[in-house]
């Protein structure tokens, strides 16, 4: 087996991963062909990561453009701790009031607690100017170097 299939995650450990997982690296294409990178509060709706970000920024002008977007969550202090997962695909904007409400509330849920109507009520005007984003992966790259067990 190589050393890439041994620290390989299975779909599971993926989809744990990402539950648990801190920031959302954003890389969408800029309009000279480089990488926008930046650091996004995320959460998991239906199995997908998603995010919302202001309607004008430059990664929703990006992703209009080329919906092409790659995210990376990771962490681990040493080598024998690294983990990440890459994901590499579509970016979907989602500009439905409704949907970018619900992905507002996840994304704060999982960062500030329970969501009641008071928090509601202030997303709502916070998310006025937002949209969505899902993250919809053609590939995932992932890795867990505890499965190594201290070798390298």
């Amino acid at each position: 087996m190589s050393r890439r299939d041994q620290i390989r995650m299975t779909d599971e450990e993926v989809a744990a991963f990402l539950e648990g997982g801190k920031t959302l690296q954003v890389a969408t294409i800029g309009p000279e062909g480089a990488p926008n990178l930046v650091a996004m509060w995320y959460a998991v709706a239906d199995g997908k990561c998603a995010f919302w970000t202001y309607g004008k920024s430059q990664k929703v002008v990006d992703l209009r453009r080329d919906d092409r977007i790659t995210c990376l969550v990771e962490d681990g202090d040493r080598y024998s701790e690294l983990r990440g997962v890459e994901l590499r695909g579509r970016g979907e904007i989602v500009e439905d009031r409704a949907a970018i409400d619900r992905i507002g509330e996840a994304v704060a849920a999982k960062y500030t607690g329970p969501v009641d109507d008071n928090v509601r009520a202030g997303l709502a005007v916070v998310g006025a100017k937002r949209v969505g984003i899902v993250v919809h992966p053609d590939r995932v790259i992932s890795w867990d170097h505890h499965k190594l067990g201290g070798a390298y």
